[in-house]
């Protein structure tokens, strides 16, 4: 099945296939991309689509010498079976060697981790300049899709290449026409124009950046890519090579349904449905799509915003169309996100800004700048905040609460089950007073009676009165609290007292002073970091008393590809290591 891969050991291979032998080769990618992806999952349309085009681009130049940077990785699994990386495509045990993102610790043909959009252009700017410096002689290209080209950072690279840069650099833009859903954007307009005109349209974004320009219209066509490539290599200038792709090439559902097959889960490639069951219960992405839609039918100030990600929120194209004015993307642009909720908050509108924990951490300067600082009513909705959600060191979504709890007016709330999840969501929309950030619980949906008011900021809920350890379960952790509280009492005899902090940014000082009075020890549960974060603000307030303080959570680390229940033992964080941690401080 794979006769020309195996013949495959790095980039050198393959150029010694013949032009049939490499359509031929071609095919079999795609075989061995169907291998991992219905069995494990992964990117599956941006790979299918650029398969040709990574061929011709390993075909024509020389990499490690040459050296390519692929945007947000989405579309790398191509170039690293290409590079001596196939055993993680087509011998199933060992799909774990690779990460799914370019990986230097994987190979030389990788330059950085990469998995969030909109980089490759500004990291390759670099390198041709460190290059330049030093005179050296190679080709640096970067590979970065349609969708990605809408961040700031691809802007301001694009403006940096055109202007200051007078050597050899290589922008291959992959146009298909697609982020991740739907592109969103006024430039996409000018794509469009270059598409329908063969690209030559008197209207050039990259022009106007001064970026020279060459265009090819079937980017799926593995001859006019070599010959497109052979045309670039070496210059000495700035180029774009924008290439028209079709995203899901070689699955029709894939190219039919191109937003559902960005990303997929294990699935039956006859029937394209998935193999895994995620259970027949509620989850949180789903309430919040129902909240949303409900909450837009009942109050037209409603304004949802979402950087490209609706999934983050579960809107699907046809709640988004159903949303009509109500609903906004910004593509890929967290940034302008976040200071249009701040400009529509100060105008009277209820804006909730929907996207990943990982994705935010881009936006530190307009929440503090634009949001806080203005103390706007802007909502931002946070999803993959556990540590059990996205494990890709370059997805963690522990960063959070030790990122953005130090800003000031900006009110962090962590739910705990699902009442608690939609009273908060009702609140921070309703409330003028503060810009809120809500982390979306990321275990199994619970459900208990929960307040409806979170007006007295910072006020801790007890849900167990008890002595002498007290356990404060933060959001994603209380589940866990509620756990270690019944293990306490059964194997030590006490009741200890059980919080619900529900304030992931202000202490309630009030009730830890009273919790001097009968308690020995409080015990601190959060899904993040600890230096930073939640516990430590409570260790630092105790600092002066005779109550002693055990932080759980996690180091301040870069995990990659973990398994959560196993990291949990590694932190001494099973039930049965903190009972008997509780023992001994006792």
């Amino acid at each position: 099945m794979y006769e020309l891969i195996n013949k495959i050991n790095g980039p050198d291979d393959v150029k010694k296939f013949t032009l049939e032998e490499l359509d031929a080769l071609a095919v079999e990618i795609r075989e061995a991309l169907f291998n991992r992806l219905t069995k494990i999952g992964g990117h599956f349309g941006p790979n299918f689509g650029m398969v040709e085009a990574e061929i011709a681009m390993h075909y024509v130049f020389n990499s490690p010498i040459d050296q390519f940077v692929f945007d947000v990785s989405h579309q790398s699994y191509p170039h690293k079976i290409l590079t001596g990386r196939k055993a993680g495509y087509i011998d199933d045990s060992r799909f774990s060697e690779d990460s799914g993102y370019t990986n230097p610790e994987e190979s030389e043909h990788d330059l950085f981790n990469i998995g969030h959009t909109s980089t490759s252009i500004a990291l390759a700017t670099g390198l041709a300049k460190a290059r330049d410096l030093k005179g050296e002689q190679r080709n640096v290209i970067a590979v970065i899709g349609d969708g990605s080209l809408s961040g700031g950072e691809a802007m301001e690279a694009l403006n940096v290449a055109g202007s200051e840069l007078n050597s050899n650099f290589i922008i291959v833009v992959n146009d298909n026409e697609m982020a991740i859903a739907e592109t969103h954007g006024g430039f996409y307009k000018n794509l469009a124009e270059l598409r329908k005109t063969n690209g030559k349209a008197a209207n050039n974004l990259f022009k106007a950046f001064g970026l020279d320009y060459l265009y090819l219209e079937n980017g799926n066509d593995i001859p006019a890519l070599i010959e497109t490539f052979r045309k670039v290599k070496d210059i000495d200038h700035p180029i774009v090579v924008h290439i028209h792709t079709v995203k899901g090439l070689g699955y029709a559902p894939a190219e039919t349904h191109k937003e559902e097959w960005h990303w997929c889960v294990p699935f039956d490639r006859e029937t394209g449905l998935p193999t895994v069951s995620f259970g027949d219960g509620e989850d949180y992405t789903s309430i919040t799509a129902d909240y949303i839609m409900q909450k837009a039918k009942k109050d037209k100030d409603f304004l949802v915003i979402t950087p490209a990600m609706p999934g983050s929120g579960g809107l699907s194209a046809p709640m988004r169309e159903e949303l009509g004015r109500q609903y906004v993307d910004v593509g890929i642009a967290e940034e302008q996100a976040v200071a249009m909720a701040s400009g529509a908050a100060k105008n009277g509108a209820k804006p909730l800004v929907v996207t990943n924990t990982t994705f935010i951490q881009r936006t530190y300067d307009q929440i503090s700048q634009d949001v806080c600082i203005n103390n706007t009513a802007v909502t931002i909705l946070l999803n993959y905040n556990s540590f059990a959600g996205l494990t890709d060191v370059t997805h963690l979504g522990i960063f959070g609460i030790a990122a953005f709890s130090n800003i000031p007016n900006l009110v962090i709330l962590a739910p705990t089950c699902k009442s608690e999840y939609l009273n908060m969501l009702d609140w921070s929309l309703d409330q003028k007073e503060h810009p809120v950030m809500i982390l979306l619980p990321g275990n199994e949906v619970t459900d208990r009676k929960t307040d409806t008011d979170y007006s007295e900021i910072g006020k801790f809920k007890v849900e167990q009165q008890g002595e002498k350890v007290a356990i404060l379960a933060l959001g994603d952790f209380y589940q866990k609290g509620e756990s270690l509280a019944a293990a306490v009492k059964e194997s030590l005899g006490f009741t200890p007292t059980l919080i619900n902090p529900r304030f992931a940014s202000a202490l309630d000082t009030e009730l830890l002073d009273k919790l001097v009075e009968n308690h020995r020890l409080v015990v601190t549960l959060e899904d993040g970091i600890l230096d930073g974060g939640f516990g430590q603000k409570i260790a630092s307030y105790y600092s002066t008393s005779a109550v002693k303080v055990k932080n759980y959570g996690l180091e301040k680390k870069f995990y990659d590809r973990y398994d959560p229940e196993k990291l949990l033992e590694q932190l001494g964080m099973t039930t049965e290591a903190m009972v008997h941690d509780i023992q001994n401080y006792l």
